[in-house]
């Protein structure tokens, strides 16, 4: 497993010395692009210089947010001379045009989730990024929230020894009629429901068991949101090439917007690492309040995004994680839809 980021109150606050700020432009004005906005303004030795999207309007009141940050609506100046970095924060089917032009450029490229809607144009990003030699991260936040991160620190120095069972669970509110964008709602731009939201809990386990899913079977359901035309809950079971097993169970349907239930169970053979957000008293305030283990994530990602441009890290996101963890959530969506066990190599 590749080792989780030093923890920035461990680590020199100036690595190396800058000459000046990574400038990165954002593609896409929408929620998520949003965030990674405030991210990196909240992140020394990165700026964002450049917003673009196809609505004037929203690509103007990004920009607002970065003092000196320009917009356009042409996808070309989001990699043009005076960026370092691409963000590209569209939605999923322009992904691997948007990463693939950005890094023959010679970009570096910071790609949301899913990477791409089918394994071989994520192929076409990963020896797009190969052959620029540019950096390539995918936007896989669950790998650093707090507590992902603490389990990942302590399964690298093998408090747990070999990882072979993990139970992963969480709860969300909310998904409703209307609280989702039109393209989540659609297969062909998001790759559906299991594959667009179950990627992050896979990634985060391909990464804690430093395994590759090789099986999957995933069982949607509705509850609450039964009006909507996606299941708002599923579960996925995982066998990883090693043997290993893991249970994931995923709700966007609790009926409070932002309230949260995380756990995560892993065991090996020398041992257990278990966290659930239930323990924390920030979990059971009167309004609904993110658990502190998950809070902070997009921030530290961004911190490493800064490391990997400043050559002190590698991004965490290798390509053989980025690969198979799309692959198996791909995999997911497929048995989610017809019911049955899928081998992962079916989609491959």
């Amino acid at each position: 497993m590749s080792p989780a980021p030093v923890p920035e109150e461990k680590r020199s606050r100036d690595p190396v010395q800058r000459g000046s700020d990574h400038r990165v432009a954002v593609i896409g004005a929408g929620a998520i692009a949003r965030d990674h906005a405030t991210a990196i303004a909240a992140v020394p030795g990165i700026r964002l210089t450049h917003v673009v999207d196809r609505h004037p309007e929203r690509a103007a009141a990004l920009a607002a947010l970065a003092e000196g940050a320009t917009w356009s609506t042409d996808p070309a100046t989001a990699w043009s001379d005076g960026i370092d970095v691409t963000a590209v924060c569209t939605s999923p089917e322009s992904h691997t045009e948007l990463s693939v032009s950005a890094l023959e450029a010679g970009r570096a490229v910071l790609l949301e989730k899913p990477a791409a809607l089918n394994v071989a144009d994520a192929d076409r990003i990963l020896a797009a990024a190969k052959t620029a030699g540019r950096p390539l991260l995918v936007a896989q936040t669950a790998r650093f929230q707090p507590a992902h991160l603490e389990i990942a620190r302590a399964v690298a120095e093998g408090a747990i020894g070999t990882p072979r069972l993990a139970h992963l669970t969480w709860y969300t509110g909310h998904v409703w009629p209307g609280g989702w964008r039109g393209w989540q709602l659609d297969p062909s731009r998001s790759g559906g429901h299991v594959a667009h939201n179950g990627v992050h809990a896979l990634d985060l386990l391909t990464w804690l068991m430093d395994d590759e899913p090789v099986r999957v079977f995933a069982r949607p359901c509705r509850t609450w949101a039964s009006g909507m035309p996606t299941p708002d809950s599923f579960q996925i079971l995982v066998r990883f090439a090693g043997g290993a097993l893991a249970t994931i169970e995923l709700c966007y349907a609790l009926v409070a917007r932002g309230t949260f239930v995380r756990r995560l169970m892993l065991s090996g053979t020398a041992g257990t690492l278990h966290h659930s957000s239930e323990d924390e008293p920030r979990a059971h305030s009167a309004s609904p309040v993110a658990p502190a283990s998950i809070e902070g994530a997009m921030t530290e990602q961004t911190r490493h995004l800064r490391d990997v441009l400043d050559g002190v890290a590698a991004p965490l996101t290798a390509p053989h994680h980025i690969r198979a963890a799309l692959a198996a959530a791909l995999a997911a969506q497929l048995s989610a839809d017809e019911g049955r066990p899928v081998d992962v190599k079916e989609v491959c």
